[in-house]
């Protein structure tokens, strides 16, 4: 239409510079204008009036100054481009729409438009809000992918994704040649996929150098990736307007979650403005602090107006949407939105005003020497406060307030966050970058490279689980367990399941084992009821058949709420299950792996599960040292606990404890649990373990006992077997099932 261009919309396929020049000089259609109605180039609808709306408010946008020098860059001939910013810009919204429309241009000859993000909340949340500025519908031209859903099409040609699922992707297209451009949002994260990613698109360039690479980070990140890319174009963002006023409060005495809730109220009554982001350490401590602000709230005047209290973190899924709804303007109502480092670059709100910071994070921190995580509460980086407090950024300017004092910012605070790949078990990545043919990991271009001993115990749990030949090449076990999106040791036990005969019973608990964990906390004045319904579904081998029972339960009462409320046990979380197992059947179809009939309750069926998981998680083994659950692990010496929902501590009336159990994590923490604990037998464990494995045990009584087993049955193996009168043999099935001999 002629003079009744919207600047700002989608070019025309006839280049970026006449579209650039156009957006200077038309008339805003939504200020009124004659002609036909502009037509959406992705999917040839006239513009809705909400585009326009949209489209102000996009324009506003500190990112938006920079439009024009992004695209010549993209347009230019350097493969990566680094674009750089405080959050609250607009940089993971706007940019890839810039990139669709650098793609458009070339009408999509050289692929899509794919943007990562660290979490996968975020991708399906910058998903929304991108189809609706697009004026598209989400699940056609925009998508997104994140682990177990996938709301794509083949008409997607803007695909949000989790950095997970990209690096998957790679496993089928190394060159991932479906996409034109590949934008690698927030990389000041130093999640382990963006980092990997960072590297394997460098070498992916040298061979596809039509492709184009975009990373996104915050300016504390700016230099250290320049370098790392080889001195690219630069693209600096500026902020959100004046800084906010700095705080400081000294540690309080009464606690971090009171001190929180208290300066939300005095905020509160204060009446001005503005929502209130509260950064705390942990989920624990966010939903202790959400009912606290709402019980305290309710003594408040109510002339002050409501306050609605979020959480935000990982948990909630897609309640997280809650903190976008739109207020009505007579509204008095203050969101409080309590979250954690999820919050940190993520999830930007341009109504925040007030910024409360605990300066503290709880982490999982791996430790490769004993086979498992510490929880570390430990200070933030410099670089995450200087983050949290650019939220209150802006005109006029808000408030930050630090739980911390200044010297303990000065001197406490490290300068940037540790990289997740220093802190997280590699035997995933190794394997995923095996089936890259990467064999080396010197191959391999890191940010900040692993720890030595942290890729040495990654390979040596791969070899024991037979998934590398003799020459650290990916063996045919090991090519099969790549293909499933599990770890290692489950995606074993799956494919021992096979051999088993017990592969309906593995595939639902590996769905189970990946979803969420199920159980919700009862109400106080509910939990003897819900404790008496749980025990109906307890199996008395183990915590693994319990989820198989629940799971099972679940799908008998068709997922029904009613019997999910009263059990405690999230629907959420199972219908999740029921999604993962689906995919995993598909898998196992796809590479034409046998499924066997379920056979759920037989006591053959019980031995054949331990047997699979026993295949799988062998590393994960304690003994009960002295008879009232002190429980040792065999790879090291740490004592651990059941957990209090444990089937063998609920069950009535009370039992003997299980001397050997396997279990699925152990967490080193305040209460020390094991995880998901079953009842094993140690012979089991001798016959299906790799001998080298037991021989590579630390010095302790159980390996002794172990290997004292071993050499029992070595010698049976060596003795002809004399056939059993038909008597004693039916007299001693009973015998057979308790010590669980191979045969």
């Amino acid at each position: 239409m002629a003079g009744c261009r919207a600047r700002g919309s989608p070019p025309r396929q006839s280049g970026h510079g006449s579209a650039l020049e156009e957006e200077e000089e038309d008339d805003d259609p939504a200020l009124g204008c004659d002609g036909d109605l502009e037509v959406n180039p992705y999917d040839g609808l006239p513009f809705s009036s909400r585009y326009y709306e949209l489209l102000r408010q996009r324009r506003e946008l500190p990112v938006w100054t920079t439009k024009y020098s992004f695209m010549e860059h993209l347009e230019g001939n350097s493969g990566i481009v680094l674009v750089s910013g405080p959050p609250g810009t607009g940089k993971s919204t706007q940019i890839p729409q810039w990139c669709a429309e650098y793609a458009l241009s070339l009408q999509f000859a050289h692929g899509l438009v794919a943007c990562t993000q660290p979490h996968s909340l975020a991708a399906l949340s910058l998903s929304l809000r991108v189809a609706d500025e697009m004026d598209l519908n989400l699940g056609h031209e925009v998508g997104y992918c994140v682990p177990h859903e996938d709301c794509c099409t083949t008409e997607t040609i803007l695909r949000y994704c989790s950095d997970e699922m990209l690096l998957r992707e790679m496993t089928s297209d190394p060159l991932l040649r479906q996409y034109g451009v590949v934008v690698l949002d927030e990389a000041q994260e130093r999640t382990v996929p963006t980092d990997v990613l960072l590297g394997l698109l460098k070498d992916v360039l040298r061979q596809r150098p039509e492709l184009k690479v975009v990373v996104v980070t915050s300016p504390a990140m700016e230099e250290r990736l320049r370098a790392f890319c080889g001195d690219p174009p630069v693209v600096q963002v500026p902020g959100l307007g004046p800084p906010p006023q700095l705080l400081y409060r000294d540690p309080p005495a009464h606690g971090r979650i009171a001190a929180a809730c208290q300066a939300v109220l005095d905020i509160h009554r204060r009446q001005e403005p503005g929502h209130i982001l509260l950064f705390l350490a942990s989920e624990q401590e966010i939903a202790e602090c959400c009912r606290a602000i709402q019980t305290k709230a309710v003594a408040l005047n109510p002339a002050l107006g409501p306050l609605l209290v979020l959480p935000l973190h990982i948990s909630v899924g897609r309640a997280a949407q809650k903190v976008y709804e739109v207020l009505e303007e007579s509204s008095q109502e203050r969101r409080v939105i309590v979250t954690y480092w999820l919050a940190d670059s993520s999830f930007s709100l341009g109504t925040v005003r007030f910024v409360i910071d605990s300066g503290l994070e709880l982490r999982n921190v791996y430790n490769p020497r004993i086979r498992a995580e510490s929880q570390v509460l430990r200070p933030i980086s410099k670089s995450q406060a200087e983050l949290r407090m650019q939220r209150a950024a802006g005109s006029p300017p808000g408030t930050c307030l630090r739980l911390y004092s200044e010297a303990f910012y000065e001197q406490r605070l490290p300068p940037s966050p540790a990289p997740h790949v220093s802190e997280t078990s590699l035997s995933r990545l190794v394997l995923l970058l095996k089936r890259l043919d990467i064999a080396d990991m010197g191959q391999c271009d890191f940010l900040d490279r692993p720890a030595p001993e942290s890729l040495m115990q990654a390979l040596e749990d791969l070899d024991y689980l037979a998934a590398l030949d003799d020459d650290g090449n990916l063996s045919e076990v090991g090519i099969i367990m790549s293909e499933f999106p599990l770890d290692p040791q489950l995606a074993k036990a799956l494919i021992a399941s096979c051999e088993f005969d017990c592969v309906e019973e593995m595939v639902s608990l590996a769905a189970m084992l990946t979803a969420s964990p199920c159980f919700v906390p009862p109400s106080t004045h509910l939990e003897e009821a819900v404790t008496m319904r749980r025990r109906a579904l307890l199996h008395p081998d183990g915590d693994h058949f319990t989820l198989i029972n629940i799971f099972n339960a679940f799908q008998q009462h068709n997922a029904d709420e009613g019997w999910c409320r009263k059990h405690a046990v999230s629907g959420e979380a199972l219908r999740l299950a029921g999604i993962v197992r689906a995919e995993l059947l598909e898998v196992m179809q796809r590479i034409e792996l046998p499924v066997s009939p379920p056979a759920f309750g037989t006591d053959t069926n019980v031995l054949n599960i331990q047997r699979a998981l026993i295949s799988g998680y062998f590393l994960k083994v304690a003994r009960d040292i002295d008879g009232s659950g002190n429980y040792v692990m065999l790879t090291h010496k740490h004592v651990a606990h059941l957990p209090p929902a444990c089937c063998y501590l609920l069950r009535q009336p009370p039992q003997r404890l299980p001397p050997w159990v396997l279990y699925h994590e152990f967490t080193i923490s305040q209460d020390n649990c094991l995880r998901v604990v079953s009842e094993i037998q140690p012979q089991m464990l001798v016959e299906l373990a790799p001998q080298y494995y037991l021989s590579n045990l630390p010095p302790s009584e159980s390996r002794d006992l172990l290997m004292e087993l071993r050499e029992k049955v070595v010698a049976a193996e060596d003795v002809p077997a004399v056939p059993e009168p038909l008597g004693e043999a039916a007299g001693g099935a009973n015998e057979e099932r308790e010590v669980c001999v191979l045969q």
